[in-house]
């Protein structure tokens, strides 16, 4: 079975009992180069799906778009470019970039960024009826994961709902998904992200420069990540599950 975002291939499993072939199904990787009114930006390894919100969500990573009001089109080649038009100024000038954690294009802070003055968030509150709600249905739309175990996921809840659902080989491509989401419209930021990465610094920035209040992962954050959240003012919750959440700053947006 062939998806628009896997491939069937055949493996050998070895033991020494003897051998067999087995189906596997692989996630795709294809590399995508994203520009801004005509100026090329940077590229990534992606998943190819979802194109138009990761185009606009690395933009926004890399600190070219903060608005929604700014973005104007978005068009998506079959050869591998992601074409963004937006209101900004014309002069796109290579930015002083932090190398971090992550892989590829999308590990980079630019500085300014990093270290400059970030807006408070936008209040909301959790109960953790919905926090069970969230996860599972995050944790259960995915068809990719079980398939290929070669993926991350990322969602956002606002409104009462899981409002957008994205995933991609890289944590930080499936962020950066639905922060394009949010910037497209498709989203609110008065609510929660989930995701199945490690909240390292450049993965908190994101969400706090777009004043997500609640940042919760299935996994660990990092020291400059707790930071960020701290300087934000943004609840951070890792090792998130159905019925348990640590909490490392702000507990108050989580209600029982």
């Amino acid at each position: 079975m062939t998806t628009e975002a896997s491939i069937s291939c055949t493996s050998t499993i070895l033991t020494p009992a003897g051998n067999s072939e087995v189906e596997e199904q692989l996630a795709i990787e294809t590399p995508y180069t994203i520009s801004l009114n005509e100026i090329e930006i940077g590229a990534s390894m992606v998943l190819p799906v979802g194109l138009e919100e990761f185009g606009v969500g690395f933009l926004f990573g890399q600190g070219y778009l903060s608005d929604p009001k700014e973005v104007k089109e978005v068009i998506v080649c079959p050869e591998g470019k992601i074409s963004v038009y937006a209101d900004v100024d014309e002069d796109v000038a290579p930015k002083d970039v932090i190398i971090t954690s992550g892989c590829g294009g999308t590990g980079k802070i630019p500085r300014d960024m990093l270290e400059g003055k970030i807006d408070a968030p936008l209040e909301t509150s959790l109960s953790f009826a919905d926090i069970s709600v969230f996860i599972r249905t995050v944790l259960h739309r995915s068809t990719l994961g079980p398939m290929t175990h070669c993926v991350h996921g990322c969602g956002i809840w606002s409104e009462g709902k899981v409002a957008a659902f994205y995933e991609d080989v890289g944590r930080h491509n499936a962020v950066d998904k639905i922060m394009g989401a949010i910037l497209l419209g498709k989203a609110s930021p008065r609510g929660a992200v989930y995701t199945t990465g490690r909240l390292t610094s450049d993965m908190v920035l994101k969400c706090a420069r777009m004043r997500i209040p609640i940042v919760m992962s299935r996994t660990a954050p990092s020291t400059l990540g707790l930071a960020i959240a701290q300087r934000a003012g943004i609840t951070l919750a890792a090792y998130a599950r159905p019925e348990r959440l640590n909490v490392f700053c702000n507990p108050n947006r989580i209600s029982n």
